[in-house]
């Protein structure tokens, strides 16, 4: 490899965290010195190690949405619709609970479910 390539490419590999840092792509920032190390061991093309690298970025995002959605949810922890004791609450439906979340329907067609309540059953 000639000086030139080799500089162009020790300066590229230092402005690359900066520009992703500025681009705000926090997975790829941490992610690609291991991947683009693959892709040149294992002959990856180009648009291979591009596609991994943002599949990880859009998966890690959706992972972080979800996490702060459920934080400014502040639902109780460890609630799930498994733990509902449908027997203290005789006027709730099994089944129309189990409806609801089987099937996204309701979200496709903007339905809203509202829900009132302590989480938990008064002693």
């Amino acid at each position: 490899m000639s000086d030139t390539i080799s500089d162009t490419i020790k300066v590229d590999t230092a402005r690359l965290p900066l520009l992703l840092n500025e681009l705000r792509l926090p997975t790829i920032a941490a992610l690609w010195p291991d991947f683009t190390e693959r892709a040149d061991r294992e002959g990856w093309p180009a648009a291979r190690l591009l596609a991994t690298l943002a599949e990880l970025e859009l998966a890690e995002r959706s992972q972080r949405r979800i996490h702060r959605h459920l934080t400014e949810a502040r639902l109780p922890p460890g609630k799930t619709l498994d733990s509902i004791d449908f027997a203290a609450l005789p006027m709730l439906s099994r089944a129309h609970v189990t409806a609801l979340a089987s099937g996204d329907g309701w979200i496709s067609t903007g339905g809203t479910v509202l829900l009132f309540g302590p989480s938990e059953p008064a002693a």
